[in-house]
């Protein structure tokens, strides 16, 4: 898959831990030693981010490779590779009410069928058919509840679709004609990802704590409680399922592994080493991806892990900036960092192959401004969106950047590709393009 070239050892420093890089205090030093270095140890270390190509122009060929478009479920994360390779030429928008600050919690539309479902500012639930006409509309939201509103997260299962959303409420409607099925409420708002599993499905809320539902009735048949911060997170927390055993982070960095049947604690590895916490204040963490039984995250501290799924245990762990969700494809990982560059790694051991600026036709006075939104890998292109509005067309085998399209003057979601169309979320319409 990979070819042979030249790579960057990640190989730990000798007396250096391997989850953190510290350097472990040995036998030579005296307590008078070790006193004084204490005294004048800083508590937060920037690391510099990757700000410079690597093998720029190896050429890597993934076209031979496994293609994801047709799983069933995404309980993984594990998005793959697109069998979509649109000339985005011919676009159609399907138009709703404005939301303000949508990009914040990452909308996400479901897909059912050929027909699309979203919301509008009131929590209204719309379902768009491929003429961008109205199937249904839905609110099940009081007057007051829509002066409020709220923003949905959405997961579907077979004809029903499960809603939670950012005033703490949470419910099920019939997908076919978007009847109410049942309602209740939790005592937090949620800010993450559904995640539905046989009968039950799975939800976060801002006090870190997952959530165990009935998808039959909104009952709750188990929580879990992480430890909690006053700051929220800036960014939607991630669920995955494998083998009855569900595995979530939380907007501490930490990530947690419990029985999926009675929720008991497997495993807990945190990620953040200050005990005051204080770099939890601007934490962004990737979405979590699996991949035979390893689980991949990074986030915009400069870390990237690999751990086992079974125990908890660091496979490896290397110094990347991205809060962006990998795609696993075949023995490579894609990833993109916080300023502009596309990385293409070996799975197994972590090693970097290739690094290649993506944002080098930006202008260097906005360059420091735009951010990487999402992506997803198409069959011989990567599609990015930034904060900027635009979306990047990037060509897998030789990582440079191609074509850059003005979707909008403000922020836009993260592509996403259903029936060999992409779609991209502004603040009133969805874009399709064929």
């Amino acid at each position: 898959l990979i070819p042979s070239c030249s790579i960057m050892p990640l190989k730990p420093m000798k007396d250096q831990d391997p989850l953190f890089g510290e350097k472990k205090k040995t036998n030579n030093d005296t307590k008078e030693e070790i006193l004084k270095k204490d005294k004048t140890q800083k508590l937060f270390i920037s690391e510099k981010p990757i700000n410079d190509e690597l093998n720029s122009k190896l050429q890597i060929n993934l076209e031979n490779s496994f293609i994801n478009s047709k799983r069933k479920n995404n309980l993984d994360n594990n998005a793959g590779r697109h069998d979509f390779d649109g000339e985005l030429t011919k676009k159609l928008n399907y138009k709703f009410s404005k939301i303000s600050n949508f990009h914040q919690n990452e909308p996400k539309p479901i897909f059912f069928e050929n027909d699309l479902i979203f919301f509008n500012k009131k929590g209204s639930l719309i379902r768009f058919n491929e003429s961008k006409e109205k199937v249904w509309i839905s609110n099940n939201y009081t007057k007051t509840e829509k002066k409020s509103k709220p923003f949905l997260y959405l997961a579907k299962n077979q004809n029903i679709l499960i809603v939670a959303d950012s005033i703490s409420k949470f419910y099920a409607l019939n997908i076919i004609n978007g009847d109410l099925i049942w309602t209740n409420n939790n005592s937090s708002s949620f800010n993450s990802e559904i995640k539905i599993y046989k009968d039950k499905f799975f939800v976060t809320d801002s006090q870190n704590t997952l959530h165990c539902f009935s998808i039959k009735d909104g009952r709750e048949i188990w929580s879990h409680k992480t430890e909690n911060t006053l700051i929220k997170s800036e960014k939607k927390l991630s669920i995955i399922i494998n083998n009855n055993v569900v595995y979530f982070n939380n907007s501490l960095g930490d990530v947690t592994a419990l029985n999926v049947q009675k929720g008991n604690l497997i495993w807990q590895l945190p990620t953040l080493h200050n005990n005051i916490y204080a770099e939890s204040l601007s934490l962004k963490s990737s979405d979590l991806v699996l991949d035979k039984k390893i689980i991949y995250f990074s986030n915009n501290k400069n870390e990237f892990y690999a751990i086992e799924a079974n125990s908890g245990i660091l496979r490896w762990k290397t110094k990347i900036n991205s809060a962006m969700r990998p795609k696993i494809i075949g023995n490579a990982i894609i990833t993109i960092t916080q300023n502009g560059f596309l990385i293409i790694l070996d799975k197994v051991s972590g090693n970097i192959i290739r690094i290649t600026d993506i944002f080098d036709k930006f202008k260097e006075k906005k360059r420091s401004q735009i951010y990487p939104v999402g992506f997803v890998v198409g069959v011989k292109k990567i599609y990015l969106t930034t904060t900027n509005g635009r979306l990047l067309i990037i060509d897998i085998k030789t990582g440079k950047n191609e074509k850059i399209m003005k979707i909008d003057a403000d922020k836009i979601s993260k592509p996403f590709i259903n029936k060999n169309k992409l779609f991209i979320i502004k603040d009133k319409a969805i874009i399709r393009f064929n």
